[in-house]
């Protein structure tokens, strides 16, 4: 039987001075135990909170996540798999880029140091991430140009709130529960619901690519 490769990832940004509720992260994050049940992980940095589920494939002694650039200034929280990671490791490696695991998700926030956010341009594979930047004070979201791998988020009372499943959003208290209808006239036409809708009027999935 084919395995699906799950992790999931979830995070709160401010656009204020205020500190990150981190246990309001925390409990995202446990909302999504199943989609990784070896371990989790957090960044936490005054109004910056990510974290992430981990269901261990590649590098299973260091590939914990969050990883940190070679400067500690970016950091990622990723879900997926990049088939084209150990080439992509060696171009880094050959410009001067040094890693300190074997992990899939390094080679990915070495890019982003290489290229900004044309970084997913060079990643082959399904994936989502989440890379917040110290340096410029900005988070960076993408999603694979298939959109195998989900991503949610909501933008409320100067809140960015992302997510892998709809579970770890509605547990901020910010985040209203109210039905988007026209999503609902999608789904009952075409059994689908495109993107950027979903069932809520306040959560949105990033759109493909």
């Amino acid at each position: 039987s084919q395995v699906e490769l799950m992790c999931g990832i979830v995070g709160v940004v401010r656009n204020d001075a205020k500190k990150v509720d981190e246990v309001l992260v925390s409990q995202m994050c446990d909302a999504i135990k199943h989609r990784g049940p070896d371990e989790d992980g957090f960044y936490f940095n005054g109004p910056v909170g990510l974290g992430m589920r981990r269901l261990s494939i590649i590098d299973l002694a260091s590939g914990q996540q969050p990883i940190h650039n070679q400067d500690r200034t970016a950091w990622i929280v990723f879900n997926g798999e990049i088939y084209n990671y150990l080439e992509l490791r060696k171009q880094l490696e050959e410009l001067g880029h040094q890693f300190y695991t074997n992990s899939d998700t390094e080679a990915i926030i070495h890019a982003y140091d290489r290229y900004g956010a044309d970084c997913a341009k060079h990643l082959r594979g399904m994936f989502v991430f989440a890379i917040w930047d110290e340096r410029t004070q900005e988070l960076l979201l993408a999603r694979d140009r298939v959109g195998k791998k989900p991503l949610l988020y909501a933008e409320v009372n100067g809140q960015l709130v992302f997510g892998s499943e709809f579970s770890a959003l509605l547990l901020h208290p910010d985040i209203s529960r109210e039905v988007n209808y026209e999503a609902l006239d999608y789904y009952l036409s075409f059994t689908c619901v495109p993107a950027p809708l979903t069932a809520y009027q306040a959560i949105k999935k990033l759109e493909p690519g």
